[in-house]
Formats: structure tokens, C-alpha cells, sequence
């Protein structure tokens, strides 16, 4: 079973779920958006993945953020920006036993996971 965390109308996150049913991955879904992200777990996401994987710069969220809030982003304030607006934390995100997944690239997928 994995922890998979995401937001249900991502497309991506639609696509990782389809692909998890059609591989017979069990999975708990976590909704950012009715869940919220804890910072903890950010944190530590970050110190695995690095946060510049794990913070959606490309997104509308991060996109209408002040240009201060986007100067000087190390991982604290990157942490403190996802906790704070989930929408920036990239999708999806999956926990395995031996792992953390951040996005979905299908061949990644199969190999962690198969």
C-alpha cells in the first residue's frame, strides 16, 4: 500500500491514479486541498527529493504570488509556501516503501513500483 497525494481534478493526478487501479498498486489517497500539506512532511519530502523538485514554480499558484515572495526561495520558505497554498506542491506525490515519488513519469512508475 502507498500514501498517494495529490489533488483529484489534476490531470496528472488522474493519469497516476488510472495507471496505480491498472497495475493493482493499492493506495491511500491524501487531498491537499480538503487535508491540507503538513509542514513536517514537507520538510522531509524536500531533504529527500530537494525542494526545487518538489515546489511547482510553473503553476498559477506560484505564478500570482508577489515577486518577494518568490526572491530568495531557499527550502524553509519554499516549505512555508507549499504548507501555506498546497496547489504548489508538484504532483503527485506517491510514498513507497523504498521511496518517494514526485510527479508521474509512468517508466519511474514501473520501475518503483513493479
Amino acid at each position: 500500500m502507498i500514501e498517494f497525494y495529490g489533488i483529484p481534478n489534476c490531470d496528472t493526478v488522474k493519469k497516476a491514479r488510472k495507471w496505480l487501479e491498472a497495475h493493482g498498486v493499492d493506495y491511500n489517497f491524501h487531498d491537499y486541498k480538503k487535508e491540507g500539506a503538513d509542514p513536517k512532511m514537507l520538510h522531509d519530502w524536500a531533504g529527500a527529493v530537494g525542494w526545487e523538485a518538489l515546489l511547482n514554480k510553473r503553476g498559477t499558484t506560484f505564478r500570482k504570488l508577489p515577486d518577494a515572495d518568490k526572491e530568495g526561495i531557499d527550502k524553509d520558505k519554499a516549505v512555508a509556501l507549499m504548507a501555506e497554498h498546497p496547489s504548489m506542491i508538484k504532483r503527485p506525490v506517491a510514498i513507497y516503501d523504498n521511496g518517494l515519488l514526485v510527479g508521474f513519469d509512468s517508466d519511474q512508475w514501473e520501475a518503483a513500483l513493479a
